[in-house]
């Protein structure tokens, strides 16, 4: 089919939403009504020369009783679907009413078989045909796409000429309506420029044979579209016979509809039936393929995007058993689980899990993120995580900076992350950077937020440059161990004061939480809320089931709230239950009184002097309670040492834990320090203080590691402190930011100078205008 041809046919199928469409719906519902309309107006012109058949073979098939007609029913019609209705399209052209063309042409559509009935569903066309049949335009509307001007037979259109058709519909119809195009719609410049990414490496090792391409999240089925025309285009250069499978999967209805419609278009029967979609089909939370791999994979998934519902779905963080976001890496198990607020790495996590590892050419991945997967997430968090599956692998070849505004919806920074579990030999090991992000062309109008394009010279540059693997001002190489890093949790000792007062002691009556609150009920209640607390839980649960309303009344609770709404006011009184529960628990009064009856004691057994030694102190106290016979629990006594002591920075450290004699080496670095205890040489490990608590990130090219680091930036300055080696995590971080910037030059003073006495210049000649006397 020529060009003419083309643009005529799809000027035409255009024209029909203005003329019959307009005022009936809003612009940007035409393609829910348009593009069915385009799906059945071509099955019906395909299956009409086997029509007679179809009915032949269904009256057989009913008069015997079977029950799965759908093979013989598609081999009657020579298609991988069919219609079992009685009626054509042509047949419909003369009711003579709305009602009765609405009853037939409803019989038309269920007489689709299920694939068809798949596609209908998920454009949801049947939910239109009322108002199309109320405004009197179902007639019409038919009557257009039976236009005699206009062949959709095969002898006029031929398959991949239909899908051309088809898909060019879709993009006019994503560009009219582009404030929502970018979620379900990718330029078709940058996906050019992801298809070369794929094939060209390989392109000389393209053999003839059956290829498999997959797309996560794949919209109107672009993607998979043009990765399978540069595939064929390459093996027809080199003269090989290719075959290419397309799957895909798709949560959008109406997308996953055009998908798989464009498919069926196409010819492309067996493609059709590996599109999976609908609103039940998440990719992350119910994967279609879970066993299949692939060979090539281009996908521009959700960023930004939360998917949270699918992590419930999934059995939250901490119930996941999805072997693909949990992997087993360098003998352990790594979580790939993001954060709920952004899954779009989780679609990359995802292809990497499907990539073929049997074939010589392994698998070739392309695809879209945003600038936030290249460095989110914390060492040993998932987005970091999968960094650092992907690059210890060594399957990241390269990520390429695209221009901003490329896409429709979005115009901030967008990568596309190259991977390939078969990397060549001078690539191994290493990652390349391109800065791509000055080489567009610009629109002459804008479509949504996209104001620029990827010409074809501005793909080739950016695709010889992905080839030609060469260090320039666009493209840098660095080895994989360049973004990783050690993040090492810095600890410093706990150095206390402390001193039993009787104001300290006091808030241990208090110490189960609630502070002010306990301390209200003591002021109201008194004593028995220690001794004899059954007594008064009568009078307390409703006392506390009402808080706040005496407050309410007189004014004081609603102090800057000029709602008179009753319900708010009723929502403020009482409490929550879980902390209304704790305080009616007599065990946590008894336990703070315990607390302060053992604190009173041992003030009477101590006194209140000041210990500048919390060792000395916590042995002192040890000490006492022996003496009187008290046993406390541990964590009782640590509430008791906590509400008596305080952070003082001339206090020697508090020691946590002491190694018996040659039992450990001494090393300061790791938390294992020299002391002298009762007077004699040990080795201490200290107690670490939270609030000195620090961390560091020490790359994997930092000569020396962490050792080396730590000693140059952090002792100096911090001397007593240690490394937790338990504690260091693994990261990895790519910023494009750093390896690219381009520092510009300051301003001369001269330069400067001159900008100020211009503008002074500029300024006074506007005044002396202002105030110069017009003449009479």
């Amino acid at each position: 089919m020529d060009q003419a041809t083309h643009n005529k046919i799809v000027s035409f199928i255009w024209g029909i939403a203005d003329d019959v469409l307009r005022d009936l719906f809003r612009r940007g519902k035409y393609p829910d009504v348009i593009l069915p309309m385009c799906v059945i107006r071509r099955m019906d012109a395909v299956l009409e020369p086997t029509k007679l058949a179809v009915l032949a073979t269904r009256r057989m098939l009913d008069d015997a009783r079977i029950t799965e007609q759908r093979a013989a029913l598609c081999a009657a019609a020579g298609q991988a679907f069919y219609n079992a209705s009685k009626f054509t399209l042509r047949d419909l052209k003369s009711r003579g009413s709305q009602q009765q063309l609405l009853a037939d042409f409803e019989d038309y559509l269920n007489g689709f078989s299920p694939n068809v009935q798949d596609i209908l569903e998920n454009f949801k066309f049947r939910n239109q045909l009322q108002t199309l049949s109320r405004s009197d335009s179902l007639a019409t509307l038919i009557n257009k796409f039976l236009d005699p001007g206009i062949d959709f037979s095969p002898a006029g259109i031929d398959n991949h000429s239909m899908g051309t058709v088809f898909e060019e519909l879709v993009r006019k119809f994503n560009e009219e309506n582009n404030e929502e195009a970018g979620e379900h719609w990718t330029p078709r410049d940058a996906v050019r420029l992801m298809a070369n990414l794929v094939f060209l490496p390989i392109e000389s090792e393209i053999r003839s044979g059956t290829y498999l391409l997959y797309d996560c999240a794949c919209g109107t089925g672009g993607m998979l579209t043009v990765g399978e025309e540069t595939l064929t285009a390459i093996a027809a250069r080199r003269g090989q016979q290719v075959r290419s499978l397309l799957y895909g999967q798709e949560i959008n209805p109406e997308t996953y509809a055009v998908c798989k419609a464009d498919m069926l278009l196409k010819g492309e029967g067996e493609s059709a039936e590996h599109i999976v979609g609908g609103a039940e089909w998440s990719t992350l939370a119910h994967d279609a393929f879970p066993a299949q791999e692939f060979d090539f994979m281009l996908a521009n998934p959700p960023y930004g995007k939360s998917w949270k519902k699918d992590l419930e779905a999934m059995g939250g963080k901490d119930g996941m058993r999805d072997p693909r976001f949990k992997v087993m890496h360098d003998g352990e198990e790594l979580s790939l689980v993001t954060r709920s607020s952004d899954g779009q790495m989780l679609f990359l996590a995802n292809m990497a899990s499907k990539m073929n590892n049997k074939s010589a050419l392994g698998s070739r991945i392309a695809e879209v993120h945003n600038g936030s997967s290249l460095f989110t997430g914390d060492a040993g968090q998932g987005e970091s995580n999968i960094r650092r599956w992907l690059i210890e692998n060594d399957w990241l070849e390269a990520i390429v900076a695209l221009p901003l505004n490329l896409f429709y919806n979005t115009g901030i920074a967008t990568y596309i992350w190259v991977l390939s579990n078969r990397k060549p030999a001078h690539r191994q090991g290493q990652v390349q950077l391109i800065d791509a992000s000055q080489w567009f062309k610009p629109l002459r109008k804008n479509l949504g937020k996209k104001n620029c394009e990827l010409s074809p010279d501005d793909i080739e540059r950016i695709s010889q440059t992905f080839l030609d693997f060469r260090e320039t001002p666009e493209s840098k190489i660095f080895a994989n161990d360049a973004f990783g890093y050690w993040k090492v949790t810095i600890e410093r000792p706990l150095r206390l004061h402390s001193q039993l007062a009787l104001k300290t002691i006091a808030t241990l009556r208090f110490a189960s939480g609630d502070e002010e609150l306990r301390a209200a009920l003591y002021d109201e209640f008194g004593d028995g809320l220690f001794t004899d607390f059954a007594k008064l839980a009568a009078t307390l649960e409703p006392r506390l089931a009402n808080w706040g309303a005496d407050e309410d009344e007189s004014g004081e609770g609603a102090a800057g709230d000029e709602s008179d709404n009753s319900g708010a006011a009723g929502a403020r009184k009482g409490l929550p239950e879980n902390r209304k529960k704790k305080l009616l628990d007599a065990r946590t009064w008894a336990r703070d009184s315990r607390l302060f009856e053992v604190a009173t004691l041992l003030r009477s057994a101590l006194g209140d002097r000041l210990f500048a030694d919390h060792n000395v102190f916590r042995d002192r106290v040890d000490a006492a309670l022996r003496k009187a016979g008290v046993k406390l629990p541990a964590p009782d006594l640590k509430q008791i040492l906590k509400a008596v002591s305080w952070r003082a920075e001339d206090a020697p450290p508090v020691i946590a834990k002491t190694h018996k004699p040659g039992k450990a080496k001494a090393d300061p670095l790791r938390g294992l320090c020299e002391a002298s205890v009762d007077g004699k040489p040990a080795v201490v490990e200290y107690e670490p203080d939270a609030d000195l608590r620090d961390t560091e990130q020490v790359p994997f090219l930092e000569d020396g590691g962490i050792e080396t680091f730590v000693r140059r930036e952090v002792l100096p300055y911090t001397p007593d402190a240690w490394i937790k080696a338990a504690a260091t995590r693994v990261g990895y971080e790519i910023s494009f930011t750093r390896h690219f910037y381009k520092a510009q030059p300051l301003r001369t003073l001269e330069e400067i100078s001159a900008d100020i006495l211009a503008i002074k210049k500029e300024a006074e000649g506007l005044l002396d205008g202002l105030l110069k006397t017009p003449q009479p």
